[in-house]
């Protein structure tokens, strides 16, 4: 189903805003000047005609409702597989001859052949009911292959709406997410699969069925019509009735039956604090509240039931009562005992049993169809399944552009928090080598992340090729490898062309020499040899990633401790191959010989920065010396009025 059609909001939404993915509110220029521009109800006293007698005499907005919400998602969706549906349609055309040919055979064989005695005119039309029910075979094979057209859709658009509401709730920090949407794409998607497959049936079943049965009817006699068709209209609309009420309490059970399983696992996991706190008769009394409140919403669902049996006993059991009791009247008004039967069969062998399926899947799968929907649809929209190739810049950037440069960037990890990058300004050139050394803890992961633009600075600007950082143009400017590479089950040569596709073998070939992969490739056996993550080694792992990074050659490649697992041989290899290409390098590093062969390193010692060449930093900065190895006596002074003992560290970064 599409999302990106505008829907009120469930938070309240006011109307002279549209809502942002981000939780926000971005105001209306347009909308908030019409609305300042409507007298309201305290212009009375000026003579302006008040807007809420405009609402009175019928211009009240109507209640959104869980039906219409759906409803307005539904129908974009349903009309995308019209060819679908037709087809589907057709293929029901089989059941819709089978219920008008058994009730009109019976009545045939009835009063022209076995009363007007002519047993084979009988039999032969008996039989004709009987053949009727042979095409079911084919029927039902159509019937469910047109099925997976509408259902498999269904699902597969749920489980990436619900991807992107974990995505961009993660990178929006809107809050945790993840059991919410874990539960949407394993459980809640498969809940309306198979809601929404029993439903597609059952409808389609009760609307061919009905349709064959009313038809037969009308063959028989119309005057069959005017005592079945009250009953089963009144049936109908009490069952109509009950929709949205049983979709609320529906969607008021689940909430409190999630309220006390979220209130259940965290007292699993805090029954040692509660214990010390003394918190027992609290936790006792919340938790009462809490079952007490799902038993309540429990009891309302069932009195709505109560109502749907009475609705399903007068559709399904009044009109073969009915038709019996006025069977003396039909008679003597020209009705043959072969049509009271043929109505009878009609009756009890296809309308009751339709109509009795179909209340019965709409007042137990289709509630909770409705409301797992319902919580589908304030995810943001999914992306496309293809989304189109980035457009081509108008211009490329003048000669000389940094790729990336922070201006004055500020970042914490809270509101109230200490930050870890203080108005930070740096500037990386095209084919530049920098290292990042520090402390553990410094900020070199945070530098990191807010340079590939995973994080959103607090302070100050990010930008890549001289312009703003966009998400759009992350894949084609970056490439960011952390310390845990990730691998995945497949071939060697899926992981390796993972970033780029189109790689070619020549080109995994020069890779894997610059690289050092050649003994790994040795050992897998070929580049089609299947990879299992779970035996490789973290440094195999690692040097699978570097090897995407290279083939990738990304305008900007980050390394945030993606080599800390191997060798320093191996690690040296790798990083001058990188050097030699023409996009610029930042390397996290753990080792200080990473340092030594970058052009330039910055130390970080929290929001405290310095920035120089290998040698330059020796001479002028007391942190680079510690990691390097070199104390200083003339710095002791200095750092014992701080309260610092300087050491050097058994590892230097």
């Amino acid at each position: 189903m599409k999302a990106d059609r505008a829907r009120p909001r469930r938070d309240g939404q006011r109307h002279g805003a549209r809502p942002r993915r981000d939780g926000r509110h971005e105001a209306h220029p347009q909308r908030d000047a019409q609305d300042k521009a409507r007298p309201g109800c305290d212009e009375q006293e000026r003579g302006a005609r008040p807007r809420c007698d405009e609402q009175e005499r019928g211009a009240r907005p109507r209640r959104d409702t869980s039906l219409r919400r759906v409803g307005r998602e539904a129908r974009p969706f349903l009309r995308a597989r019209t060819g679908v549906i037709l087809r589907l349609a057709g293929w029901s055309l089989l059941e819709f001859a089978q219920t008008f040919l058994g009730g009109f055979g019976v009545a045939r064989a009835l009063d022209d052949g076995f009363l007007a005695g002519s047993p084979r005119t009988g039999l032969l039309w008996l039989a004709v009911a009987a053949l009727a029910v042979l095409p079911s075979v084919p029927a039902a094979r159509g019937v469910f292959g047109r099925l997976a057209d509408l259902v498999e859709p269904l699902r597969d658009g749920l489980v990436r709406r619900a991807v992107s509401r974990a995505l961009s709730g993660a990178l929006d920090r809107a809050g945790d997410v993840s059991t919410r949407s874990l539960s949407q794409v394993t459980h809640q998607s498969e809940i309306a699969r198979d809601g929404w497959a029993g439903l597609v049936l059952t409808l389609r079943s009760f609307v061919f069925t009905a349709a064959g049965a009313v038809t037969g009817l009308l063959a028989l006699s119309p005057a069959l019509l005017l005592i079945v068709l009250p009953p089963l209209v009144l049936g109908a609309a009490l069952f109509l009735s009950t929709l949205p009420p049983m979709a609320a309490r529906q969607r008021d059970y689940l909430a409190a039956d999630e309220a006390y399983a979220a209130h259940a696992g965290l007292l699993a996991a805090s029954l040692r604090d509660i214990a010390a706190a003394g918190a027992a008769e609290r936790t006792v009394a919340e938790s009462r509240t809490l079952a007490e409140a799902q038993l309540a919403a429990s009891r309302s669902l069932a009195r709505w039931s109560g109502v749907r049996v009475l609705a399903l006993a007068v559709c399904g059991r009044f009109p073969p009562l009915l038709l019996l009791l006025g069977a003396p009247w039909l008679l003597r008004n020209g009705l043959t005992p072969g049509a009271l039967v043929g109505a009878l069969t009609y009756l009890t062998q296809a309308l009751a049993p339709a109509v009795q399926a179909l209340m019965t899947m709409l007042g137990t799968a289709g509630g909770r169809l409705v409301v797992v929907l319902d919580r589908f649809t304030d995810a943001p929209p999914p992306p496309a399944d293809d989304p189109p190739p980035p457009a081509r810049e108008a211009a490329p950037p003048p000669r000389g552009t940094p790729v990336a440069e922070l201006h004055a960037v500020s970042f914490a990890y809270g509101p109230g928090a200490q930050p870890v990058l203080d108005r930070l300004s740096l500037t990386i050139g095209a084919g530049e080598h920098l290292a990042v050394v520090g402390p553990s803890g410094s900020g070199k992961s945070t530098l990191a992340a807010v340079l590939a633009g995973t994080e959103r600075p607090t302070g100050g600007a990010v930008r890549w090729r001289g312009r703003p950082v966009r998400p759009a143009d992350a894949t084609s400017v970056r490439v960011l490898l952390p310390q845990h590479a990730y691998v995945f089950r497949g071939s060697l040569r899926d992981n390796l062309r993972y970033l780029r596709p189109g790689a070619r073998d020549r080109e995994i070939a020069a890779m894997a020499d610059a690289l050092g992969l050649d003994a790994l490739l040795s050992r897998l056996g070929s580049l089609d040899a299947a990879v299992e993550p779970d035996r490789l080694s973290q440094g195999e792992r690692q040097l699978i990633a570097l090897g995407r990074a290279y083939l990738a050659a990304p305008p900007l490649l980050i390394l945030d401790e993606a080599t800390s697992r191997l060798d320093p041989a191996a690690e040296t290899r790798a990083e001058l191959a990188f050097g030699a290409l023409p996009g610029a390098l930042v390397v996290v590093a753990h080792r200080l010989s990473s340092a030594r062969r970058a052009g330039r390193t910055l130390v970080m010692d929290g929001p405290r920065t310095q920035c120089g060449t290998h040698g330059e930093l020796l001479d002028s900065c007391a942190l680079y010396r510690d990691l390097a190895g070199l104390w200083d006596p003339e710095d002791e002074e200095g750092k014992r009025r701080r309260g610092i003992r300087s050491t050097p560290p058994p590892s230097p970064v």
